[in-house]
C-alpha cells in the first residue's frame, strides 16, 4: 500500500494532479479542498489510498490524514466505491460527514449526487461511530489568489458526471461574478448541493 506521497507537482486539473516522485509522474485524483491547495511547481506531500482492478491501478490522494481516512471509511459501506466516497468528500469536508451522521441527518447525505434515499440510509447505519472529528492539522500551505477559476469547478462537475451546459448552469446559480482559488472546493460544494436537490 503506497501510504504517502511527495514530490514536485507537475500540473493540476479540475479532478487530479501529477506529482513528480522520483523520476516518475504519478497521477493522483483528489478532492477539490486538497487540489485548491497545490501549485505548479511547489513540493507537496500527500496521504494516499491506491485502489487495485484487474485492469487499472488509481491513485487517489488527500491533503490531511483524516481526509484520506474518511475517504477509506467511506468505501467500507456497501453500495459506496472511489467514485462515490469522492463526490462526497467533494460535497462534505470529513468534520461535516461526521456531524451529519452523528445526527442521522440523511438529507445532509442526499445532497451528493449518486446518494439517494438508500444509500444515505445504509450510511447512516453503517458508519456510525465509524467517523471521528480530527486532530489539530498544521498550518495550511499558501494559496494564491488567481484570476477567475470558474472554469475549474465546471470542469469538476463535469468530471463528477454532469454535462458542460448543467456544469455552467450550476455555477451561475451559486455565484454571480469571478471565482477566487481560495473559494473553489466552497462553490463546488454549493454547486453540487443545487444539482442534488434539483435531482432528488
Amino acid at each position: 500500500m503506497i501510504a504517502t506521497l511527495s514530490g514536485e507537482v507537475l500540473s493540476v486539473a479540475a479532478t487530479s494532479a501529477v506529482v513528480e516522485t522520483g523520476g516518475v509522474g504519478m497521477r493522483v485524483l483528489s478532492t477539490p479542498t486538497t487540489l485548491a491547495e497545490l501549485r505548479h511547481g511547489h513540493t507537496t506531500r500527500l496521504h494516499t489510498h491506491l485502489v487495485v482492478r484487474e485492469d487499472s491501478l488509481t491513485l487517489f490522494g488527500f491533503g490531511t490524514e483524516h481526509e484520506r481516512d474518511t475517504f477509506e471509511v467511506l468505501q467500507s459501506v456497501q453500495g459506496v466505491g472511489p467514485k462515490l466516497a469522492l463526490a462526497m468528500l467533494a460535497v462534505h469536508n470529513p468534520d461535516a460527514l461526521a456531524s451529519a451522521v452523528a445526527a442521522g441527518d440523511r438529507k445532509a447525505l442526499e445532497q451528493v449526487p449518486g446518494v439517494g434515499a438508500k444509500v444515505a440510509a445504509r450510511l447512516l447505519l453503517e458508519l456510525g461511530g465509524k467517523l471521528s472529528l480530527p486532530e489539530a492539522d498544521g498550518a495550511s500551505p499558501h494559496r494564491v489568489q488567481g484570476a477567475d477559476a470558474r472554469d475549474q469547478v465546471e470542469e469538476a462537475l463535469v468530471g463528477l458526471g454532469w454535462n458542460a451546459k448543467v456544469a455552467a448552469q450550476a455555477v451561475d446559480g451559486v455565484v454571480d461574478g469571478p471565482v477566487k482559488v481560495d473559494d473553489v472546493p466552497e462553490v463546488l460544494r454549493q454547486a453540487l448541493k443545487t444539482m442534488g436537490a434539483q435531482r432528488g
